[in-house]
């Protein structure tokens, strides 16, 4: 039995368990075969995320989840204004020491066809969107260098860090505003390092209504993936299961003109290259 390159957690046709697969076809991008209705097929593997073995036996996707299981996730680390263009869209000077706030794991949902659900404190025409790429950490780490940083990476997905906006400029202090019910949606795929070995070169977009708004690439990230594993494991032990948002490329609702919005049955997908799409509809509860 092999590692696991592409790895999904998802309900199974064949008995409505949750298992965790490898993707038969890695080259597919499971987000949009999801959304329309294209069958997804995995190997199960036996084990953890972290140790898990790629068997032989197939699984056909009933329902994909979020890669990381709310409940076994420690900690939500989020790099606030970490793109070049972002800050310059902002007005906002280019920080020198990454930017940190966090969620809850409670705002871990999954993709499509799992809505991301809009609380009543956020439907006043300000819920916004975030394309983000994901760290997840592997095994514990402590006051490691960049330069180790990579062995203690388990993989990459992808997020939407939904906005509560005007929530948020009432505080200097982000958390709440960001860290509501439905806010982290991840998926649709972890990819290994094995896979990602340049986290620094990828293309990242947000895909609204069917029109992109956010273009980025980050390469324009301020501190890259090695750099914000190491700073943030100063002194402080990041537990497997761990992840970090790495921050959002400019075209963010709030800055673009005139201002955009998720409103309620809106389609909303985040899509980075070799991870895929993130897909979810918008509901207001």
């Amino acid at each position: 039995m092999s590692a696991w390159t592409h790895l999904v957690r998802f309900v199974a046709f064949e008995d409505d368990q949750v298992h965790l697969g490898q993707l038969v076809d890695p080259t597919r991008d499971v987000g949009l075969d999801s959304a329309n209705g294209v069958p997804i097929y995995a190997f199960k593997i036996e084990g953890t995320m972290y140790n898990g073995k790629v068997t032989k036996t197939t699984l056909q996707v009933r329902k994909l989840l979020s890669p990381i299981v709310p409940a076994e996730c420690p900690y939500i680390r989020c790099i606030g204004l970490n793109y070049k263009l972002h800050a310059q869209e902002a007005n906002m000077t280019i920080p020198t020491v990454p930017a940190l706030f966090s969620k809850p794991r409670t705002a871990i949902t999954d993709p499509y066809p799992t809505p991301i659900n809009i609380p009543r404190i956020a439907q006043d025409g300000s819920s916004d969107y975030e394309a983000e790429l994901v760290i997840v950490i592997g095994k514990s780490a402590r006051d490691i260098t960049a330069e180790q940083a990579h062995s203690y990476i388990l993989g990459y997905t992808a997020a939407n860090d939904v906005s509560a906006r005007n929530e948020q400029i009432k505080t200097p202090m982000p958390c709440f505003s960001k860290g509501m019910d439905s806010s982290c949606p991840l998926g649709p795929v972890l990819v290994s390092t094995a896979v990602i070995t340049s986290p620094e070169d990828l293309k990242i977009n947000t895909i609204y209504n069917g029109k992109t708004v956010q273009d980025g690439h980050t390469s324009d990230m301020i501190f890259g993936v090695s750099e914000l594993v190491a700073y943030l494991s100063q002194g402080t032990t990041l537990e497997p299961g761990s992840i970090i948002l790495t921050g959002t490329p400019p075209g963010i609702g709030y800055f673009r003109s005139p201002r955009i919005f998720l409103g309620d049955g809106d389609d909303i997908r985040v899509y980075i290259e070799k991870i895929g799409t993130l897909v979810n509809k918008v509901h207001y509860e």
